[in-house]
């Protein structure tokens, strides 16, 4: 069966959102916040209305939203008897993810696809649309699990199912032997944090040494700096910008969560800051491993890196769920600026469909 066959077939022909035009059931959101704000502000444009908003029993406590009182699941339960929930929250933690999975046993469950950065909603006229592109990327990777995750998270962001991601679930032991982790002497983190992820690879990569990393938030700037008096024998190259195509001012949109983002435009829906941007490659010639989980600017900061991978051929681990077109823009045009690369696409626990890199071998050279 063809790919979008294929894909069709899975979801009835249908997306979620035109599903829920015509669900009869009363229609939930299962918590609060950005997640929930981007579920309602969709619903409303399609002519879809929610009755109410519920989160669990052991945190309500007297909470508003939008006007509302939150329920409480059994209240919910009592009030509405069956009824479609709508997850709008995340999450990796295990007893977090199980009572998702026992909500979904026992009621009508769907996690919404809503963009972390940019506004392409990830529906089926998105898909139509692009469907060449996502052809065209699809044929770039690398082996069948890699195919097996990009179908299965085409057909969740589609229909909202979490089945679909259940079954693509690799740990980060799974992944440990595409990337060449014994070799990597030196190290580009674009996205660095509060220092996290270079910890974790120091631990992963006996041989590093030398650490490139941007991190654009100045408090997160500032607890990354504390790693220069915990690791004093480090070559530890820190730099307080975001990476980006070109040298330019972005805005970083702040909500406290996963939902922040960058943009070349300012945010007018929440608070936003002005951050500085460069290439990379006007600061690092040569390195074996880069990094990118920069909010939603992975596309840019890949091409802003073109001299790098020109000069050494690095292996990569780069975010693609940040905004819609991520899954086939960024292969297309890893591809385009080094057609040797052979790439893996892996998703980590987590609903929704967060935590889905492409990990990138080294290409011969060109």
């Amino acid at each position: 069966m063809k790919f979008k066959e294929n894909i069709l077939d899975s979801i009835g022909n249908i997306d979620l959102w035109d599903y829920l035009k015509n669900v009869k059931k009363p229609i939930l959101i299962y918590g609060m916040g950005n997640g929930a704000d981007k579920i309602i502000d969709t619903l409303s444009s399609y002519g879809i209305e929610y009755c109410d908003v519920f989160a669990s029993d052991d945190f309500v406590r007297g909470h508003s939203y939008r006007g509302r009182r939150v329920l409480s699941y059994s209240e919910a339960k009592k009030i509405y008897g069956d009824f479609v929930i709508l997850l709008s929250f995340g999450s990796k933690l295990d007893n977090v993810l199980s009572h998702i999975y026992e909500l979904d046993k026992e009621n009508e469950l769907y996690a919404p696809d809503v963009p972390i950065a940019g506004k392409d909603l990830f529906n089926l006229s998105f898909f139509s649309k692009n469907y060449p592109l996502f052809e065209e990327a699809r044929n770039l990777l690398s082996d069948e699990r890699s195919i097996q995750v990009y179908d299965n998270v085409i057909k969740y962001k589609l229909s909202g199912k979490i089945s679909f991601l259940r079954e693509i679930e690799d740990s980060e032991d799974d992944v440990g032997n595409i990337l060449n982790y014994d070799s990597f002497e030196s190290y580009l983190d674009l996205g660095a944090y509060n220092g996290d992820t270079i910890k974790k690879y120091l631990k992963l990569c006996p041989k590093l040494k030398k650490i490139y990393a941007f991190e654009p938030d100045i408090k997160n700037f500032k607890k990354l700096s504390s790693l220069e008096l915990n690791y004093p024998d480090l070559d530890l190259n820190l730099y307080n910008m975001a990476s980006y195509s070109s040298d330019t001012t972005l805005y970083f949109s702040q909500s406290g969560n996963r939902n922040s983002s960058i943009s070349a435009t300012p945010s007018y829906e929440s608070k936003t800051l002005n951050i500085q941007a460069v290439r990379p490659d006007e600061y690092i010639d040569k390195v074996d491993f880069i990094k990118f989980d920069v909010e939603g600017n992975e596309f840019e900061s890949l091409k802003g890196c073109q001299k790098i991978i020109d000069n050494s051929n690095p292996q990569m681990l780069i975010s693609v769920y940040h905004r819609s077109d991520d899954l086939f823009k960024i292969p297309i045009e890893l591809n385009k600026m080094n057609s040797s690369y052979k790439m893996y696409l892996r998703k980590h626990k987590y609903i929704p469909s967060w935590d889905l890199n492409l990990y990138v071998k080294t290409g011969l050279p060109r």
